[in-house]
C-alpha cells in the first residue's frame, strides 16, 4: 500500500471519528427543539444560560435575548421557576462579575413578568454541562425548558439529557452586527459537540 493510500485511509478514519459524534449530538438535540410555548408541556423550570456581560455589568445583547425568551415562557405558564445560570466571580480590580445577578436585575428592572420569588440564581453555571448537572443534582429539576441562542441549543439539550434532565429547548436569535464573531460562534459548535460526545462516552465506560 502506497503512502498516499495510507494517508487517505487515515484521513478518512479521522473524518469519520469526528463527524459521527458531532452528528449524534446535533441529532439528539434537534429532536428536542421546540418553536415556542404552544409546543411545550409544563416543566419544572425554565433554564436560562449565561452569555456574558457588558463592561457596565449589564447583560450582553445575546444574554438579554435569552432572558427575555425565558420570561416569555414563564408568562406563558410553561414552568413555575426560572433558573438563571452563569458565571459569578470577583475580578482582580475588586469589582464583581455576576451573570445571574445581572440577569435577575434585567428581569425585574424591565418588568418582564417574572416575580422575584420565582427566580433561582445559579452562580456556578460555568459552562453548559455544569448548568445542566446542577439543575438536576442541586435544584431537583427533572423536566426543563432551556433557552439559549439557536446555534447553541442542540448541544445544550444533548448535555442536559446526559445530565438526566428530560429537557426541551427554545432558541432565540443569534443575529449579530459582527459577522466574523457570528461565524466563529457557529463554527466552534462543531468541536464543542465532538467534545460533548467524547465526554459522555468516557463517563459511560466501566471503571
Amino acid at each position: 500500500m502506497t503512502p498516499l493510500k495510507v494517508s487517505a485511509i487515515v484521513a478518512g478514519a479521522l473524518a469519520v471519528a469526528f463527524t459521527v459524534p458531532v452528528v449524534a449530538v446535533q441529532a439528539t438535540g434537534n429532536a428536542r427543539v421546540r418553536n415556542g410555548a404552544s409546543e411545550i408541556e409544563k416543566a419544572d423550570a425554565v433554564i436560562v444560560l449565561g452569555a456574558g456581560l457588558r463592561s457596565d455589568g449589564t447583560p450582553s445583547t445575546y444574554l438579554r435575548r435569552r432572558v427575555e425568551g425565558g420570561a416569555e415562557l414563564y408568562r406563558a405558564g410553561v414552568a413555575p421557576t426560572v433558573i438563571l445560570s452563569g458565571d459569578a466571580h470577583d475580578n482582580p480590580d475588586g469589582t464583581r462579575y455576576d451573570e445571574p445577578g445581572s440577569m435577575r436585575a434585567w428581569l425585574l428592572d424591565n418588568d418582564l413578568g417574572v416575580p422575584d420569588d420565582a427566580i433561582v440564581l445559579d452562580r456556578e453555571g460555568f459552562n453548559t454541562t455544569a448548568t445542566c448537572r446542577r439543575a438536576y443534582d442541586l435544584y431537583g429539576v427533572r423536566t426543563a425548558v432551556v433557552v439559549t441562542q439557536d446555534y447553541h441549543l442542540r448541544r445544550t439539550l444533548y448535555s442536559c439529557v446526559e445530565a438526566g434532565l428530560d429537557a426541551v429547548g427554545v432558541g432565540v436569535s443569534a443575529a449579530s452586527v459582527q459577522p466574523a464573531q457570528w461565524a466563529w460562534w457557529h463554527v466552534r459548535e462543531l468541536p464543542a459537540s465532538w467534545k460533548a460526545a467524547v465526554r459522555s462516552l468516557a463517563r459511560r465506560r466501566p471503571r
